[in-house]
């Protein structure tokens, strides 16, 4: 089985590889560059006008015994039983390890009998009889991206597409390993015109990882493109893809679409919430909408999320336009989206690891001067008005999403608030935390009978120390409220919910409530004196490929599978590996004062490593080295992080992807 990070690392060596001994008869000399910013028309071939919805196996089975027709024909069945079909995924996609390694004597494809023992056709077959379409995979090279050596359609590739055409197939992924070399838009331009000789619509994913920047040129080769290497499980590796796609957002159309990889929501490397930011995110970049979870297994929690038919027609907008980024400020993003009816959506994204304040107006998002707006909460599912502002307080890696319009109905609409918090985001075992709420009357109209409730876990006291209601709260006015918080002594270190609920009612005494849950968290002061901090807890570890490592480096798979930190030839015995994007963060409850460590790539990496290290102090950069690579060595970093709360070790993937960066906090230490 291969681990999907193969795929990216190959990318090292197929470049160099030579094309002298490939028999390359039957491609075509490149066309000249097509494609550009959005504005180019409308494709005559109708393939893709909307980004594509779907299914694909490898992010949960990768070439295991599960991936079969038992598998895919059971999707299939799901896709109709659970809605999604409905909400409009079509598109069931077999990814690598669907054939045998060798072709037959006469150069055909073979699928594997042990998995698809009726074939591929007979699985289309049982597919399109769903209403649904089968898409399937191989590579621009001599072997797909498996260790095993599947054919890839590498001078083959009139044959190969033949093959899907008479199959029924509905959608090529094509691959980029072992490509011998040959030039990119070559080979890719080489299959489009395959697929179009069979006379079979088929739309055409050109998985080239980003290295030729397809944007740039491959509009009229394929209907969408990956813009950057495969995806993770994990919450670091999801935030780097999102990064390097949002500017693209010009080149993304009908037809001709930025494909970030695809969804991994369900697969268990994230939270619900995360989880939640991945679909909402996906669907403000019109990226294409590929299930990567075994449905079979999915929680009711997967399902609501694929199944939101709200966030889904926001992917699905006719108008083809990927949302823009209007700030993005200390991990408070803000991206809108125009859609076709003249709303625009609106993601109020926090990428930090506390809850955060994000805040834009209507203006902002373009839409017209208006007296009032409609503001529709996508996740909830409520309408409200809105004077303008449009802010919430979001939680630790979630997402609000909005639709708002200039809607002369507004005043149907309740108030909208916002719910605050100061204060009160940590607690440790035994004492009191002191925090205030905040209710704030965003809307045109006045909240009446407003009360505020705070509730904690079962064994907490929470009390209120000023007043929890008022009479009338008019536009941009806030009902403050002071509590107490006790955590009882002896309570388990870890994550705990409070709820905060604002009940209140419009002018008209229409009842509206809205509810944020707010997370504190149980820790230890840290010792004092000096600690090595592969030591001491931390609060979270998000990382790119694997799990942040302890005194070793970075395996990029399961727990314990790297090897001891070495940096510049210097063997190190304690220390953190990780593999950008990577963020560590630790409770130091204001009691600490200096973080020291020697930083580098891990030698492991050869010469494809480059990080910036940088440590932050309760959201503030305090310190940071800069681009290094795997041919420096160990660089130290000391940090003044006195009187912080948190402090956080960030390592950054030095701005040209995250391939081979591991980055060692070799050393590291805190004083206290």
């Amino acid at each position: 089985m291969r681990h999907p990070h193969t795929r990216t690392t190959r990318r090292r060596v197929v470049g160099a590889l030579t094309a002298a001994l490939l028999c390359t008869a039957g491609l075509a000399a490149p066309a000249a560059a097509g494609g550009g910013p959005t504005g180019s028309p409308t494709p005559a071939d109708g393939l893709a006008l909307t980004p594509p919805m779907g299914f694909n196996n490898w992010n949960s089975t990768h070439c295991g015994a599960d991936f079969d027709e038992t598998m895919v024909e059971g999707i299939a069945d799901l896709f109709v039983a659970k809605g999604l079909k409905d909400a409009g995924y079509r598109y069931v996609n077999l990814d690598d390890c669907w054939a045998l390694p060798s072709r037959d004597a006469d150069g055909k494809l073979v699928p594997d009998p042990a998995r698809f023992p009726h074939g591929i056709k007979a699985v289309a077959d049982y597919v399109h009889a769903k209403g649904l379409k089968l898409g399937i995979y191989t590579s621009a090279g001599t072997k797909t991206c498996n260790d095993a050596g599947f054919p890839g359609a590498l001078g083959h590739e009139y044959s190969d597409a033949r093959q899907f055409a008479d199959w029924g197939v509905d959608y090529l992924k094509y691959d980029n390993c072992n490509n011998q070399g040959v030039d990119a838009k070559q080979r890719y331009l080489t299959m489009r015109d395959a697929l179009r000789a069979t006379g079979r619509p088929i739309v055409y994913s050109i998985c080239e990882w980003g290295e030729n920047k397809p944007w740039e040129w491959a509009s009229d080769v394929g209907q969408l493109w990956r813009t950057t290497g495969d995806i993770s499980d994990s919450w670091g590796s999801m935030v780097s893809i999102l990064k390097q796609n949002l500017p693209l957002a010009p080149y993304a159309g009908p037809g001709h679409w930025n494909d970030p990889d695809m969804l991994e929501v369900g697969n268990g490397g994230m939270t619900d919430t995360e989880y939640r930011s991945h679909f909402s995110l996906w669907s403000m970049m019109a990226a294409p909408l590929l299930i990567g979870t075994d449905l079979r297994k999915a929680s009711p929690a997967t399902f609501d999320i694929l199944d939101n038919k709200e966030v889904i027609a926001v992917d699905q907008d006719p108008l083809g336009k990927q949302g823009t980024v209007l700030s993005s400020a200390g991990g408070r993003w803000v991206v809108a989206k125009e859609l076709k009816d003249g709303s625009r959506a609106v993601a109020l994204f926090n990428e930090s690891g506390s809850p955060q304040r994000i805040a834009t107006t209507a203006q902002a998002a373009g839409l017209p001067n208006a007296p009032a707006y409609t503001l529709r909460d996508l996740w909830r599912h409520r309408s409200y008005n809105t004077a303008g502002t449009i802010s919430a307080v979001v939680p630790a890696h979630g997402t609000v999403l909005v639709r708002v319009a200039a809607d002369r109905r507004w005043a149907a609409n309740p108030p909208a608030v916002e719910l605050g918090l100061t204060g009160g985001r940590f607690v440790e075992p035994g004492s009191t935390a002191v925090l205030t709420t905040s209710v704030t009357d965003l809307g045109r109209s006045t909240a009446h009978k407003v009360s505020v409730t705070l509730t904690g876990p079962r064994g907490w006291t929470v009390t209120p120390t000023s007043p929890t209601r008022t009479t009338a709260l008019p536009t941009g006015r806030a009902l403050r409220t002071g509590w107490k918080v006790t955590a009882p002594a002896g309570t388990p270190k870890g994550s705990y919910d409070l709820g905060l609920r604002a009940s209140y009612r419009s002018p008209a005494g229409v009842r509206a409530e809205s509810t944020v849950t707010i997370t504190t968290t149980v820790a230890d002061p840290p010792p004092a004196g000096s600690s090595y901090l592969s030591d001491l807890p931390w609060l979270s570890a998000d990382n790119g490929w694997g799990p942040v490592e302890r005194d070793t480096s970075n395996g990029e798979t399961a727990a314990g599978d790297g090897h001891p930190i070495t940096v510049g030839g210097v063997v190190y015995a304690k220390g953190l590996g990780t593999h950008a994007q990577s963020q560590v963060d630790y409770y130091t409850g204001k009691a600490c004062e200096k973080v020291t460590a020697e930083v580098g790539v891990d030698d492991e990496e050869g010469a494809a490593g480059s990080v910036s290290f940088e440590v932050w102090a309760d959201g503030t950069k305090v310190a940071s080295t800069g681009v290094l690579t795997t041919d420096m060595p160990a660089q130290p970093l000391t940090a003044d992080v006195t009187g912080a709360e948190v402090v956080s070790l960030v390592v950054t993937d030095g701005g040209n992807g995250v391939t081979s960066d591991h980055g060692d906090w070799a050393d590291a230490r805190i004083t206290c």
